[in-house]
């Protein structure tokens, strides 16, 4: 049975299931999740607790086969976490899981905490047996979009609000800015603030003097932003990945790839095709599909042409190279890239474009 996160507690409350299997990538919500499980194995009695990490193919899982079989030394029901950090348990483990979700008695109770799944994954023997005999829990990082209001959310549980209107959506949209992309230091944050002033009201000079600019970047939000036509974020978005160290080859084939994609999706329209069909082949998929859906029929050739064709010089600048028309800096040949995509996606003939 799987079931979404926020929906956790309210499951908890009547009653629990035999296996809770926890997986995602984004730290915080995974922890807090298997702390509700945990909180809740308490208070029905489930006592005695044991730990294994599987750490490698190599592990041994018969140790965890016969604590679930084991009687209790203290007349307590089990509490028994299997933390697969790898996300992969390898062939033994996979048989182990199966053999494990089919014979665990009722007086224990299981949680298996993995990262993020892929697909192949969450089709696997070993996944399917855990939630087909119990519960599965998939926590998904708080997208920027829905960051404000999550924010907001948090400030109501410990007291905390900020102003109605314009006023308040821009102290929320100042603190999501300031830690984006990292959700345990917008915990740390929201902590602090609850420290500092009590209950209450928050304005955005009581936000700025507290909230540190502890915001994290990857290179496929990037890519977001920029299909999004969101500069300021784009922008933003790249000077932490420069200052953070990310290497600029790596934004660059990132950018590159959304633009060879535009111009595949492009090229597959003006031979006929249905758009859906255009996406498919050109491998258009997930959050990039929405965005590219609405960019592609509006980009005319010659645009997709000098998108591509942008890319190709900036790919010899980040490798060292020079270009007349272009600046020597690895960083600031990316922004203008960056930027002439992401005018394209806004459907403007801005003056970067245009002076390709």
């Amino acid at each position: 049975m799987q079931l979404r996160a926020e929906a956790l507690a309210a499951h908890l409350a009547k009653g629990l299931a035999r296996i809770y299997t926890v997986h995602g990538d984004e730290p915080l919500l995974a922890q807090e999740a298997a702390d509700q499980i945990r909180a809740a194995a308490k208070a029905q009695g489930f006592g005695e607790r044991q730990i294994f990490t599987v750490a490698g193919a190599y592990f041994d899982w018969a140790p965890v086969l016969a604590a679930a079989q084991a009687m209790s030394l203290f007349a307590e029901r089990q509490f028994i976490e299997i933390r697969i950090p790898g996300g992969k348990p390898g062939k033994d483990g996979s048989e182990a899981l199966q053999r494990y979700a089919e014979a665990a008695p009722d007086d224990v109770l299981t949680l298996v905490t993995l990262p993020r799944l892929d697909k192949t994954q969450l089709n696997s023997a070993w996944f399917t047996a855990l939630d087909g005999h119990g519960v599965s829990v998939r926590v998904e990082p708080v997208e920027r979009r829905l960051l404000p209001a999550w924010l907001a959310q948090r400030l109501k549980a410990q007291g905390q609000s900020v102003p109605e209107g314009e006023d308040g959506q821009k102290a929320l949209a100042f603190f999501a800015d300031r830690v984006e992309g990292n959700l345990l230091a917008a915990h740390q944050e929201l902590q602090k603030l609850a420290l500092l002033h009590p209950s209450g009201e928050l304005t955005l000079g009581h936000i700025e003097a507290a909230v540190l600019d502890v915001a994290r970047f990857d290179v496929f939000k990037l890519s977001e932003a920029v299909l999004a036509g969101h500069v300021p974020r784009l922008l933003r978005m790249l000077d932490g990945l420069e200052a953070e160290g990310e290497a600029a080859v790596l934004v660059h084939w990132n950018l590159a790839e959304d633009a060879r994609a535009l111009a595949r999706v492009r090229a597959a329209l003006d031979a006929g095709k249905p758009l859906p069909l255009a996406l498919r082949e050109a491998r258009v998929w997930g959050a990039k599909e929405r965005l590219v859906e609405r960019i592609a029929p509006r980009l005319d050739s010659a645009q997709a042409g000098a998108l591509v064709q942008a890319a190709q010089v900036c790919d010899g600048l980040v490798k060292g190279l020079r270009h007349p028309d272009w600046p020597s800096d690895p960083w600031a040949a990316l922004r203008r890239f960056a930027l002439m995509l992401a005018e394209a996606a806004s459907g403007k003939k801005g003056t970067v474009l245009a002076a390709r």
